[in-house]
């Protein structure tokens, strides 16, 4: 069973950073996609970013260049570096996983285990 505990995120003003991590269990030995995704009150779910295991990764068009997902196989966990936030990034954010994930896609509904998410806010 794939297990995903989100933590570190907080409230920041516009322009400054936090680093999202997933702790992740059950998924070791798998094809597997990691994702990060986010929800803002009244709109849909969305993705935006994901890593697979041998470590491709892709983005939303909202966040590239700005945010970074990365993985330590060791500490089995996964990370959202998020820089120079806005406030349209105040969200709560998941972490998610596919597997297999035989196409890398960032839909959410592709994506069967979920964390509790950790919520962002981002001040003007």
């Amino acid at each position: 069973q794939v297990h995903l505990v989100e933590s570190g995120g907080g409230s920041v003003q516009a322009g400054g950073s936090l680093r999202l991590s997933c702790a992740a269990s059950g998924y070791r030995g798998s094809i597997y996609c990691m994702g990060w995704f986010r929800q803002a009150p009244g709109k849909e779910r969305e993705g935006v970013a994901r890593i697979d295991r041998i470590g491709r990764t892709n983005y939303a068009d909202s966040v590239k260049g700005r945010f970074t997902i990365s993985q330590d196989n060791a500490k089995n966990s996964f990370y959202l570096q998020m820089e120079s936030l806005k406030p349209e990034d105040t969200a709560m954010y998941y972490c998610a996983a596919k597997i297999p994930c035989l196409v890398a896609t960032m839909k959410p509904s592709e994506y069967k285990y979920w964390g509790q998410g950790t919520q962002v806010t981002v001040s003007s």
